[in-house]
């Protein structure tokens, strides 16, 4: 079994800096052409066959795995609710320069509604226990959030993971026995060797 798991494509948020937690953000033009790119790896790569996508219930997510899901030709699930975003609580829509100037340079202390830590890493690892019982001859594509895919590499792999999850970023894990064997880890090159407009 594989999962193939995914952050969703740019938003105009990412794009300014503003934190986006639980709101409802869409792609924008740019967030669909990654979109596209990581489809189109997808389909010509012979390594890996994938059955369906999964995504979070947020839009953002859900547009990147429509684009992936129709590039390959295969089923978008219903999606599952524990792979939405961290809540950000009062943080939520504010650019560093708002958060800094709210709460200082160490906002990110600050008891401000946010979910916790083991709270997300709680949710995300239900979520994969799961996936794996109910799909163990399957290789799925999860497409969900930076948040949350960061809290569950430090669940999974404590202090090996630690790199920002860049947008389109392509982690593929193997379900073993007891573990998630690492095979791919935050891969981008479909974002930065492709210079033609997918179409």
């Amino acid at each position: 079994m594989l999962v193939g798991l995914i952050r969703h494509g740019l938003t105009d948020w990412n794009a300014i800096g503003r934190i986006q937690g639980q709101s409802d953000i869409p792609l924008n033009d740019e967030g669909r052409r990654q979109a596209k790119l990581l489809g189109r790896r997808l389909k010509e790569e012979n390594e890996y066959r994938w059955d369906f996508v999964l995504t979070s219930t947020l839009s953002r997510a859900r547009e990147t795995g429509s684009i992936i899901a129709e590039t390959l030709g295969i089923p978008l699930y219903d999606p599952d609710p524990r792979l939405m975003e961290r809540s950000f609580g009062k943080v939520e829509g504010l650019t560093l320069t708002e958060r800094e100037a709210l709460w200082g340079k160490d906002w990110d202390r600050h008891e401000l509604g946010q979910e916790k830590d083991e709270e997300i890493r709680q949710r995300a690892l239900s979520f994969m226990t799961d996936l794996a019982e109910r799909y163990p001859s399957n290789n799925i594509l999860v497409v969900t959030h930076g948040g949350l895919l960061a809290q569950l590499y430090i669940a999974l792999y404590q202090e090996r993971c630690q790199e920002r999850i860049g947008n389109l970023s392509l982690t593929i894990l193997e379900k073993n026995e007891q573990s998630w064997d690492l095979r791919l880890y935050n891969c981008t090159r479909h974002l930065q060797e492709s210079v033609q407009e997918p179409k």
